[in-house]
């Protein structure tokens, strides 16, 4: 027990103590004292006259209050509104349960007035009286499957009452059924189905149905045994049932049911299936969301058939606000879907039945005393701005996050405690409230909340205060000038001119006024002091002297003076922070030069121009070559006998050039074409600056020989004459072959043709033969 105590000690210490954060204020644009408390939970105001020199900004006025006393403000003077409460009901907590309604958590209502940003923490206490009523409705699923368990739950009936005698004397009991909409896919809708859905061998069978309740709250245990006995088997054709359906109608239809007003109550929901939930009804086109609305007739669930089943988040508001905790009496078949939604429906726990429900009695008494030990704080819908937290003092804390207290292993009239802690974020137009309560039982904590937006400042009365030059009035320390008079202490009358025109004399290029780091004056700024002291400067206060370039932490290295955001270096250092000595060794190079006249020597480091690199600006890797840039002036140089004669090509970027036969200097050679086409070699220097050159020519030119003519001519004349040959032969060539095939075409048609055979009678044959009668032919 020591060791509680010294854990609780040291944590209440770490809260509120040890390790309390050091008091800031956060302030931005600070014009009066409600700005100031509004800005941060630990920001002050000093009213006290004159405590601003001229000049200075009242923003000054506007630190924690450990500041402000710092700088001389009495603790009287100091304006910090502070969190207040008031306990407007606080009933002490019953010892027991006995006639009157007992009372288990102190206070039942209290009034906060709060600073916004300002935690304000209060306590709470819980005590579970001893014999608290409890109402349990037993509520059944009558499938087929659950034949056995019906059986033993007539059986039973006694035993179930002498559970509850031993929790507390005042029980009562209730009983309801369900099964699952009579409509498909869910159940056979043949009529003879719907009137006898169970098998043809069971004689007892009641007909379909969603839910029916059919025994209110009842002390009597024989009237129990009576009513349960009534009831029959039924059944179904898919395996989850309608169980969301029969919850919902038990916790919305209080008057129904007979839900008492000072009670704890149960819903023991025994079953062998899951659950159809919100969606499955689209399935038989129910497409009405639950309403969660009470829907009785006769004992009987009017709308199962027109409605679909609720969602388990409606289900777990509808329980957690009529203060039902459910306790899920499943087989281990469903036992891990049942702790599933155990974890989306606060103070519900579940048991496994055994397949005949003979250990129904045991289940319930076991998850009774669970739910019980087991307290669990926390409130309804907060205002907006407004975040509450818990920490539970008790010795068996669990931590489920900031937004609820909850204690385990709380035994009947042990005391516990919790600390609330709210805090408003912002201020509120009107009053707001929330209740916090234990999860399941019906006490309540009524919290109401104002939030401490104003100064209550008891300013001196009048309008011409003296301390404001007769011609304004004191709010909160500082003048509130009349009509006609500007100014810190309203010492400037405005007089003929406008007011407007005035102040626009103070804002840079239609800026902010004076650019809001001093006040307008009759017309010119007024510059306010900065934090470290010092004052902004310029015409429209534009300057100060804190905020130059750095070096080693130092404001200008050290070496120099902050002016208006630039750093003015002392005798003997340079660079944007004075940073450096003034030094140009390291910028010195072979040829004794700065950077080779091609960069500036800074902080003892050259910064090249046009493209040369570091660290001496000796080369230039991207810039053109120049080959190709001094192309032409080296070819002006080596065609001229003087160096005059090219200085407008040049343009004085060769200071000496050669033309020598062999090359001396060891830069790289230049091979190019000149304009008249011959090919020229160079070389060149680059000495000291930008375009600075030296440069060597070779003396002769490799320029091409000139064409000869009379072989272009005669090779000419004979490629025309070798091609016109051709092309004669080639033409020839083509005729000859058209013609031979025109011969081989009239071959082919003449084979082909056939003359008939005939004499023509007009012919007569010029050949006479005469033969000779008496020759022999011997």
């Amino acid at each position: 027990m020591d060791w509680c105590v010294l854990s609780l000690l040291l944590l209440m210490l770490g809260k509120h103590g040890l390790c309390q954060q050091e008091e800031v204020c956060s302030k931005s644009a600070i014009t009066s004292c409600k700005d100031c408390i509004t800005s941060g939970p630990y920001c002050s105001w000093c009213k006290e006259l004159n405590f601003t020199k001229g000049g200075e900004q009242e923003a000054a006025r506007c630190e924690t209050r450990a500041k402000l006393m710092a700088r001389g403000c009495r603790s009287e003077e100091i304006i910090s509104p502070q969190n207040t409460q008031e306990i407007k009901q606080q009933d002490p907590l019953s010892k027991s349960s006995g006639s009157t309604e007992p009372v288990q958590m102190t206070p039942q209502k209290i009034d906060l007035k709060l600073r916004p940003g300002l935690p304000h923490t209060f306590k709470v206490s819980f005590k579970r009286a001893e014999g608290y009523p409890v109402d349990l409705y037993y509520l059944m699923d009558l499938s087929y499957s659950m034949k056995d368990d019906l059986a033993n739950v007539k059986r039973l009936g006694g035993n179930l009452f002498d559970a509850l005698n031993k929790i507390t004397k005042d029980a009562k009991i209730g009983f309801g059924a369900f099964v699952d909409k009579t409509v498909l896919p869910y159940t056979n809708t043949n009529e003879e189905k719907l009137k006898k859905p169970c098998d043809e061998s069971e004689a007892q069978c009641q007909a379909a149905f969603g839910y029916r309740h059919v025994l209110s709250m009842t002390p009597s245990r024989d009237v129990f045994r009576q009513k349960v006995a009534e009831q029959y088997i039924s059944g179904n054709l898919d395996s989850p049932e309608g169980s969301l359906d029969a919850m919902m109608q038990a916790a919305v239809c209080g008057d129904k049911i007979g839900w008492r007003n000072s009670s704890t109550r149960l819903i023991v929901l025994a079953t062998d299936a899951g659950f159809h939930m919100a969606g499955d009804g689209k399935l038989a086109g129910i497409l009405e969301p639950n309403d969660e609305l009470c829907h009785m007739t006769g004992n009987l669930y009017e709308k199962s058939n027109d409605m679909d089943y609720p969602s388990v988040g409606q289900l777990a508001m509808q329980l957690e606000k009529n203060n039902i905790q459910p306790i899920f009496a499943v087989t281990e078949n469903v036992k891990n879907v049942y702790m599933e939604l155990t974890k989306m429906i606060p103070k519900s726990v579940v048991g496994v039945l055994s397949s005949d429900s003979n250990n129904v009695v045991q289940l319930i008494e076991s998850a009774y005393n669970n739910l019980t030990s087991k307290v669990t704080v926390t409130h309804d819908i907060l205002p907006d701005n407004v975040r509450v937290e818990y920490l539970a003092l008790c010795e068996h804390r669990i931590n489920e996050g900031p937004n609820k207290g909850v204690c385990d292993q709380v035994q009947a009239e042990k005391e516990i405690s919790f600390e609330v802690t709210v805090t408003v974020d912002k201020c509120l137009e009107e009053e707001k409230s929330f209740t916090i309560s234990p999860l399941g039982i019906k006490d309540r904590l009524t919290v109401t909340i104002s939030t401490n937006c104003e100064c209550q400042c008891n300013d001196p009365e009048g309008s011409n205060h003296i301390h404001c030059n007769s011609t304004g009035s004191i709010t909160c320390g500082i003048c509130k000038c009349n009509q006609g008079f500007v100014g810190q202490f309203c010492n400037c009358a405005v007089g003929t001119k406008d007011e407007s025109s005035l102040r626009a004399t103070c804002r840079r290029q239609n800026g902010t006024e004076c650019e809001g780091r001093g006040d307008c004056v009759c017309g010119a700024c007024q510059c306010h002091t900065t934090e470290q002291g010092t004052s902004y400067h310029g015409k429209y206060c534009e300057c100060d002297d804190e905020h130059c370039e750095k070096y080693d932490n130092k404001l200008c290295a050290g070496n120099g003076k902050c002016n208006c955001g630039q750093c003015r270096c002392d005798p003997g250092y340079q660079g944007s922070a004075c940073q450096c000595k003034v030094s140009d060794e390291g910028c010195r190079t072979s040829d004794g030069s700065i950077c080779y006249g091609r960069g500036n020597c800074e902080c003892n480091q050259c910064k090249c121009k046009g493209g040369y690199q570091g660290p001496q600006c000796k080369d230039c890797s991207g810039c053109p070559s120049a080959c190709l840039t001094k192309l032409s002036c080296i070819s002006c140089l080596s065609l001229s006998k003087s160096k005059e004669n090219c200085n407008n090509v040049c343009n004085n970027t060769i200071s000496e050039y050669k033309k020598v036969e062999k090359f001396n200097l060891q830069s790289k050679e230049c091979n190019q074409k000149d304009s008249e086409g011959c090919w020229i070699k160079f070389k060149l220097e680059q000495l000291t600056g930008m375009d600075n050159y030296n440069a060597e020519i070779l003396t002769k030119r490799e320029c091409p020989e000139p064409p000869n003519v009379i072989a272009i001519i005669a090779g000419s004349l004979a490629a025309v004459a070798v091609i016109g040959i051709l092309l004669l032969m080639l033409v020839k060539l083509l005729i000859h072959m058209k013609d031979l095939k025109e011969f081989k075409k009239f071959e082919n048609e003449k084979k082909k043709s056939k003359w008939a055979n005939a004499d023509n009678p007009l012919f007569q044959n010029p050949t006479t033969t005469v033969a000779n009668p008496l020759f022999t032919g011997e």
